[in-house]
């Protein structure tokens, strides 16, 4: 078995890369940003505001999450209904950073994530996999780009998917979830002292699959 964390900011090609190295190795991809993604679109649904724990806390037991693989790709059910791209609408980043913040809700995740590592040989991305989710991860990325990098893919991404969406409002919304994601008491989105940090602003993603397998076949 072999298990890679690859953390980093939104918009820094995490999933983009993680799917590709999952695919190559033919290993299971886990894109944990979209359990978080899921609560918080519950949480939007039931019109409660994502910063109240007490709020949030009140939902949990009313949430069942269920991870699905098709052609490759992960799918996220939510109370037997598949969110498909709902929960990438850009509000749904700010609803993730907040309610990831909440400590009940990560205990609510953490163990479906660990059980996950534990049973498979995994690529996972996200923003605390190497420092807490897989802390012994056989390879740990931590994967950055430039604010306006970022952006951009990220604008373009949901762009294709017919989401509404312009470069400096999912710029403005990057720079707060970063700001939010790092400075949480529990869990704060930071490298692990022994992820390699490696900024891929002017690489392809071929070029990043590319090296990140090289690293992969240095652990081997």
């Amino acid at each position: 078995m072999i298990r890679i964390a690859i953390d980093g900011p939104s918009g820094s090609g995490k999933s983009t890369l993680a799917k590709a190295v999952a695919k190559k190795l033919g290993i299971v991809y886990v894109d944990t940003g979209a359990l978080y993604r899921t609560v918080g679109y519950h949480v939007y649904l039931n019109g409660r505001d994502p910063h109240s724990a007490e709020q949030v806390e009140s939902l949990l037991s009313g949430i069942n999450i269920e991870l699905k693989y098709e052609n490759g790709s992960q799918r996220v059910i939510l109370n037997g209904e598949d969110l498909g791209d709902k929960i990438r609408m850009p509000e749904m980043s700010m609803y993730a950073s907040a309610v990831s913040a909440i400590p009940a809700v990560r205990a609510f995740l953490l163990e479906m994530q660990k059980k996950m590592a534990r049973e498979n040989s995994v690529v996972m991305d996200g923003r605390d996999i190497g420092t807490v989710i897989i802390p012994d991860a056989d390879l740990k990325i931590f994967l950055t780009a430039s604010n306006e990098t970022r952006a951009k893919r990220r604008t373009i991404e949901l762009q294709s998917k017919g989401i509404d969406a312009s470069y400096d409002d999912v710029l403005f919304d990057m720079i707060e979830r970063d700001k939010n994601d790092k400075n949480r008491d529990i869990a704060p989105a930071i490298p692990a002292d022994d992820a390699i940090i490696f900024d891929n602003s002017d690489m392809s993603v071929e070029e990043s699959l590319n090296e990140i397998v090289r690293l992969v076949n240095e652990r081997k």
